[in-house]
């Protein structure tokens, strides 16, 4: 009997950079360039997610449901972190100024292509429905409300909201008393 989620097995004949141990990727999950994409321990891909090019999702890390990651340039997801339902990001946009044609199909001489890495660091949470811009960081602690925009880098251990997205106030850091390294070991 099949579950919802794709067995080790399963997950192996994927063909993934690298899986971890007690992954758990929804069945109906798509991915593209699958041998660039890294599933980190107990991460957690669910229903309809779009995962396409360079991504590495940490340890303990959940991407819910509806959740797109375009990565023709890397994406990094660090560790007990997220992204709730309906989060896009995008490691590469066209430029929509109207001086350029857009989309994918064209020649790269008729677009004007902004491209980055976008790094998401430890115990972030990006809130449902928010998108973020290539090029940029979320530093570590980091959470975005939800229906945000991040289109610029956000310090380390802020609360965020907002189209575009504003520092709000520090977050604590409990969660570093959690031990979280324990569980990485």
């Amino acid at each position: 009997m099949k579950t919802s989620f794709l067995s080790k097995s399963e997950l192996l004949e994927i063909g993934f950079a690298h899986v971890g141990e007690n992954v758990r990727v929804s069945r109906f999950a798509h991915f593209y360039g699958a041998e660039t994409i890294s599933l980190g321990s107990n991460c957690r891909v669910d229903d309809f997610c779009i995962l396409s090019g360079e991504i590495n999702i940490g340890q303990y890390s959940h991407i819910a449901a509806y959740t797109a990651l375009y990565g023709s340039e890397k994406i990094c997801v660090g560790d007990f972190s997220g992204l709730s339902p309906r989060c896009t990001v995008f490691s590469a946009m066209d430029d929509f100024s109207g001086q350029f044609l857009i989309g994918p199909t064209l020649p790269a001489g008729y677009t004007n292509v902004t491209k980055g890495q976008v790094i998401i660091g430890n115990y972030c949470q990006i809130g449902s429905g928010s998108i973020v811009f290539p090029n940029l960081s979320i530093g570590e602690g980091s959470v975005v409300g939800a229906m945000s925009l991040v289109k610029t880098a956000l310090n380390p251990w802020g609360i965020y909201a907002g189209n575009p997205a504003v520092f709000l106030k520090e977050r604590k850091k409990d969660v570093l008393n959690f031990h979280a390294e324990k569980l990485l070991k």
